[in-house]
C-alpha cells in the first residue's frame, strides 16, 4: 500500500515512532510531504528510509495519513484536492473532530487498514467562486468558508441570496458558510447547530452579529448562495479553511456545494455520536469528576 504522510511541526516523538514501525512491518510504501520530512530530520531526530518526498500538490497514494490535529487535516485535504485518495486523521493535537485517531489506537486502527477493514465517509465540501477568479489558491472548504472584516476595521454589512431570492442583509463581524463537517468547528463557536457527517445542509451564521436577529440558518445544500459585501474601508477577508484572501467590496461572491467530496477513513465501530460525547462531553456531569 502505498501511504503519503502530511503532519505537523508538534508531535510527540513516541507517536511518529509508532507509526512508522507499524508501517514498516506492514510492507507500506511510504512518502512524506517535505516540509513534514524537514521536521522528522532536523526537529526530532528521526530519518527513515522512505519512497519519495512530496513537493507539491502532485503526487498518488493508495492513503493519506495526517497527524497532528484538524488544521493539519484540512491543509492535507487542500492538497488532495479533486484526487480521491481517502484520508485518515491521527490526533496529536487537542479536540481532534477530524483527527480522531488517538496513539492508542494505532495498532488497531492499521490492522483494520491492511485488512480492508473499514468503512468511508464521503463529506460533502463548499466552493467559491467569483467573476473574474479573484481568489488566489484552492478555492474549496471542507470546514467553512467564512466572509470577515478586516483586522480592527467595523463591521461589515453582507448582502445574502439563496436561489437568486433576497435573504437578509447581515452587519455582523463576519458570516460563516458551514459544511456539516464544518458545523463542529468554527460555526459551532458562534452557536451553529451540530448536523451529522452525512446531513445534505449548511449552515449560514452571523459572527457577533449586530441585532438579535440573527440566528443560524440550515439550508439544504443543493442551492446557490450569493453575498454582496459592504465595508468602510472598502475590502473584507476571505477565508477557507483558514487560507485566507483579500477581497475589495464589489465583488460577488458565489457559494455552492463542491461536484466532489472528500473520503474520510472510519474504523467500523466509530460512531460520530460516539465522537460527540467524547469530545463535547455531552452527559458528563463535571461535579462528579
Amino acid at each position: 500500500m502505498k501511504i503519503a504522510i502530511f503532519g505537523s511541526k508538534h508531535q510527540k516523538k513516541g507517536q511518529v515512532e509508532k507509526l512508522f514501525d507499524i508501517l514498516k512491518r506492514n510492507n507500506a510504501e511510504i512518502y512524506l510531504q517535505e516540509k513534514f520530512s524537514n521536521y522528522l530530520k532536523d526537529m526530532l531526530h528521526l530519518d527513515y528510509k522512505i519512497e519519495g518526498i512530496i513537493k507539491d500538490n502532485e503526487f498518488d497514494a493508495d492513503l493519506v495519513v495526517s497527524i497532528g490535529g484538524d488544521g493539519t487535516f484540512l491543509r492535507a485535504t487542500s492538497v488532495i484536492g479533486k484526487k480521491n485518495i481517502p484520508i485518515l486523521g491521527i490526533n496529536a493535537g487537542r479536540l481532534g473532530f477530524l483527527a480522531d485517531v488517538g496513539e492508542e489506537d494505532l495498532e488497531d486502527t492499521f490492522a483494520d487498514i491492511f485488512l480492508g477493514n473499514y468503512r468511508i465517509e464521503h463529506r460533502s465540501q463548499l466552493h467559491l467562486s467569483t467573476e473574474h477568479k479573484e481568489y488566489q489558491g484552492f478555492n474549496y472548504a471542507l470546514n467553512e468558508i467564512a466572509i470577515l472584516k478586516q483586522d480592527t476595521a467595523s463591521m461589515i454589512t453582507v448582502h445574502a441570496h439563496i436561489n437568486g431570492e433576497y435573504l437578509t442583509s447581515y452587519e455582523a463581524d463576519g458570516l460563516i458558510i458551514a459544511t456539516p463537517t464544518g458545523s463542529t468547528a468554527y460555526a459551532l463557536s458562534v452557536g451553529g447547530p451540530v448536523m451529522t457527517p452525512d446531513a445534505e445542509n449548511f449552515v449560514i451564521a452571523a459572527i457577533a452579529p449586530h441585532s438579535l436577529g440573527g440566528r443560524p440558518l440550515v439550508v439544504r445544500d443543493d442551492c446557490a448562495i450569493t453575498f454582496d459585501v459592504e465595508s468602510r474601508n472598502n475590502s473584507y477577508l476571505i477565508s477557507l479553511d483558514g487560507r485566507s484572501n483579500i477581497f475589495r467590496t464589489g465583488t460577488r461572491l458565489t457559494v455552492k456545494k463542491a461536484d466532489f467530496d472528500l473520503q474520510v477513513i472510519k474504523r467500523k465501530d466509530n460512531s460520530f455520536y460516539n465522537t460527540l460525547r467524547n469530545k463535547l462531553m455531552w452527559g458528563v456531569d463535571p461535579r462528579q469528576s
